[in-house]
């Protein structure tokens, strides 16, 4: 959450003229509500099962950049899935700089308790650290890690 995975997609795919498709907005097109009315209505385990689902239709087409949801690569299947078939990347940020740039409107419903939030952001930096890249992007601008992420991929 907040780490800027949906600008740095975009700028991506932008760049190598690739399509960008972003789970949480491909979840809200299809459930017809926001990621917050699908937690609070249907609960997680729905909103992952339909995040599951998209990943796996995501997964077939070439040359197309994938912005996950926050917790999309922390489930171990999508892992796997994600990382036999592409490339992951982990745009890592403080924890304090992630607070500040949450809207403060209820979008992100896991992070309601701050407490809750800080146990999860610390749980899933564990399994971030299995994503073939990590980059600090906490101070990064956007163009920055994009010509780290080039760089690396070798364009």
């Amino acid at each position: 959450m907040g780490a800027g995975k949906t600008t740095v997609a975009r700028a991506l795919g932008e760049r190598l003229s690739w399509p960008v498709r972003d789970i949480d907005e491909l979840i809200e097109a299809r459930e017809r509500a926001t990621v917050a009315e699908i937690f609070s209505r249907r609960g997680e385990a729905y909103f992952r099962s339909i995040e599951r689902q998209l990943l796996l239709e995501l997964v077939p087409p070439r040359h197309l950049v994938v912005a996950t949801g926050g917790g999309t690569f922390a489930d171990p299947e999508n892992r796997v899935v994600i990382n036999r078939d592409g490339v992951s990347i982990w745009l890592d940020v403080a924890f304090e700089q992630v607070l500040e740039r949450l809207p403060p409107d209820g979008r992100r419903p896991l992070a309601a308790d701050r407490v809750a939030m800080e146990e999860l952001f610390v749980q899933r930096r564990a399994a971030y650290r299995l994503a073939h890249l990590r980059l600090d992007s906490s101070r990064a601008p956007v163009g920055e890690l994009l010509e780290r992420i080039l760089d690396w991929l070798g364009w």
